[in-house]
């Protein structure tokens, strides 16, 4: 007997449907055609072992399964269900009427429990989309799939549970989330704070403004002033998940296996901190079978390099491109895949190799032009992509003594919420435009226009502190975003003269 049923394969951050016919007929031979991979291939074995440990014979006939399209490669152990489903279908062992309904994933165990599979969010709405009225999957992904609204998931801990569902001998209870309550509640509850860090006001206010903007920041001092710990808490003073970020997000966290079991929705902005000795394919993404890298895990949220200058030159030239389009396309010999890759860039380094360059007490020991050369690390294009460059001094020990709590997250946050508000009104209707950082050279002029003692305060920066030509946009950006945390529409010369002064490592005497 001849059925079909269907399954899905995960390309990028998107699903296709894969149809699955399974015919039984007279004969002892085995085939699996269209395009599988090895451990597809190798599914036979664990079906085999798990029917029979559940009580479910393996035919003794012939079976020939087709997975159409047979021009899209299927990889993962994650076919196994539907494949097991289908044998026991065509043979007879269950019935076939309402295989059409349902899409099925996972993977089996040799005694026929069904392990967690990637991708399931991405499957589920391909369901959703193509009008079928479940999805079928292992239990701990059935939270994540049942954000999908319109669809019946089902979480299945073992072959024999579908078995006898297909049959009639057992009802299943689809998984029900309530997204929105669920969303409500952790969009804005950090581990970490501001009211944490002593001191480092004029940090904590480059960083407002860079959250507010989308801006990407640079953070330059000496061990120990507190880089790293601000810069984990920069999630705190984003602004909370849309719902369809959070979606987004999930479905990339999904693909790459990271979201965790029994979990539905990504309450809050990611923060990646990957290690200085990654590799340029991790951070970008790829693979023989791609995968998300680390810019598309931040999407969204915050991507923090720390030590940047110890970082592979190649691993941050690769970053270039994404950091303006905002996506990486990964391109194979038979296909192309994109994954996005919004993401706000926090680098810290130190001054220079010893650590103490223009530092107030201790004095550095590194040889002349060794500042230079440990700056020049990081390429110019690079640093032209990055907004704010901030210089730390350690926090003075009156400071570090003091009980009282300093500025909570949440304060600064509502201000960041209502300047990306004004800016959404700003952008609205321009695709893919929803922040200051993101503004092209012509939409400067339409937005940013200084008055005559701001072009004055400019041009006398850009001469007298040796400013690059590159700096000339970005500081125009950046007081854009000043103007907005102040609610004022017009740029004054107080807010040129805050974005000027985030500029230091554009000043040729910084190294000297």
């Amino acid at each position: 007997m001849l059925v079909k049923l269907f399954g899905a394969a995960v390309q990028g951050i998107n699903a296709t449907l894969i149809t699955i016919e399974v015919n039984c007929s007279r004969g002892i031979r085995f085939f699996l055609v269209g395009l599988p991979d090895t451990s597809v291939k190798e599914s036979h074995e664990r079906i085999v072992s798990a029917l029979e440990v559940n009580g479910l014979k393996f035919p003794r006939h012939q079976i020939v399964i087709n997975m159409s399209p047979a021009d899209i490669r299927k990889e993962g152990s994650a076919y196994d269900l539907p494949l097991a489903v289908g044998i026991l279908a065509a043979s007879g062992t269950i019935s076939p009427d309402k295989l059409s309904d349902y899409v099925m994933m996972g993977e089996l165990s040799l005694d026929g429990s069904i392990l967690p599979l990637r991708g399931a969010l991405s499957i589920a709405i391909m369901a959703k989309e193509n009008g079928f009225k479940g999805f079928i999957l292992p239990a701990a992904n059935a939270e994540e799939a049942a954000v999908v609204e319109g669809l019946d998931v089902y979480g299945v801990d073992n072959i024999r549970d579908v078995a006898d569902f297909f049959n009639g001998e057992k009802k299943l209870k689809p998984t029900v989330v309530d997204v929105r309550n669920i969303f409500s509640e952790g969009r804005t509850s950090f581990e970490s704070d501001f009211s944490d860090v002593k001191g480092q006001e004029n940090v904590k206010r480059a960083l407002e403004v860079a959250a507010a903007g989308g801006h990407n920041i640079i953070m330059i001092g000496p061990p120990g002033s507190g880089k790293s710990m601000m810069a984990k808490r920069m999630p705190s003073i984003l602004p909370p998940f849309t719902l369809e970020e959070a979606l987004e997000t999930t479905r990339i966290h999904s693909v790459a296996g990271q979201t965790g079991l029994h979990r539905s929705l990504m309450m809050q902005r990611p923060f990646r901190a990957p290690h200085h000795t990654i590799s340029d394919v991790a951070m970008v993404g790829g693979g023989s079978y791609p995968q998300p890298g680390e810019i598309s895990l931040a999407h969204n949220g915050v991507l923090f390099l720390d030590e940047l200058p110890e970082f592979n030159r190649n691993v941050l030239e690769v970053m270039r491109q994404p950091l303006e389009d905002r996506k990486i396309t990964i391109s194979r010999a038979r296909f192309s895949v994109d994954y996005p890759a919004s993401f706000m860039l926090v680098a810290a380094m130190n001054p220079c190799p010893c650590g103490f360059h223009n530092h107030p007490e201790k004095e550095c020991v590194c040889p002349p032009g060794a500042v230079q050369r440990y700056l020049n690390k990081i390429s110019g294009p690079l640093l032209d992509r990055i907004d704010l460059q901030v210089e730390i001094v350690p926090v003075p020990f009156d400071k570090i003594s003091d009980s009282r709590p300093a500025e909570h997250s949440a304060d600064i946050r509502q201000r960041v919420v209502k300047a990306r508000e004004i800016q959404m009104q700003r952008f609205r209707g321009m695709h893919g435009i929803y922040c200051n950082a993101q503004m092209s050279g012509k939409m400067l002029h339409k937005y940013v226009s200084p008055d005559s003692t701001g072009l004055k305060l400019l041009k006398t920066a850009m001469e007298r502190l040796a400013l690059s030509a590159r700096a000339y946009d970005r500081i125009l950006k950046v007081s854009r975003t000043i103007a907005d945390l102040e609610g004022s529409e017009q740029i004054k010369p107080a807010h040129l003269a805050e974005a000027i002064n985030y500029r230091n490592l554009d000043r040729d005497s910084w190294a000297r």
